[in-house]
């Protein structure tokens, strides 16, 4: 039998697990009004965004790494950037397979205007928030986060 402090922590963990997954649903999509208009949906603000803050040009698995989705997911969003000419393949001189990606001077521009109209948005839904709330929230789910990157996933029902 589970204990009552056991079912507790599983109920508020599958709590927490419904309200990411909400939350989650809810930015993709308020992401993608957003940055429409630059004709870019959130999925490649995102590729956007890890090749804009790389320290150097990344390959599509080290992006898919870096933000945590699939290396086919990357390699759509770089296809349809590299039509659009917002991001450049960079010959890659360890791997002649896997090229290296960069922004474009648009894809700057449309990433640097993302990134305006994001602050904007954030600052007026913010205006109610806590910081310390917030960095609480945060560390929280980083915690979460480490906490799930470390443990097994059991092998299923026997």
């Amino acid at each position: 039998m589970v204990s009552t402090d056991k079912t507790s922590a599983f109920e508020v963990f599958t709590e927490i697990t419904l309200a990411v997954f909400r939350l989650n649903a809810l930015l993709l999509s308020k992401g993608d009004q957003l940055v429409a208009p630059l004709g870019i949906t959130s999925a490649r603000w995102q590729v956007l965004g890890a090749i804009a803050h790389a320290p150097h040009p990344l390959t599509a698995p080290q992006i898919a790494a870096a933000m945590g989705i699939t290396r086919q997911g990357v390699q759509k969003q770089l296809n349809l950037g590299l039509n659009s000419e917002m991001v450049k393949i960079i010959t890659n001189p360890r791997h002649e397979r896997s090229p290296l990606y960069q922004l474009t001077e648009l894809g700057w521009r449309t990433f640097d205007t993302a990134i305006s109209l994001e602050a904007e948005w954030v600052g007026s839904l913010m205006q109610s928030s806590d910081p310390n709330e917030l960095k609480v929230t945060l560390n929280t789910l980083i915690s979460l986060e480490t906490g799930l990157e470390e443990s097994p996933v059991p092998n299923g029902a026997t």
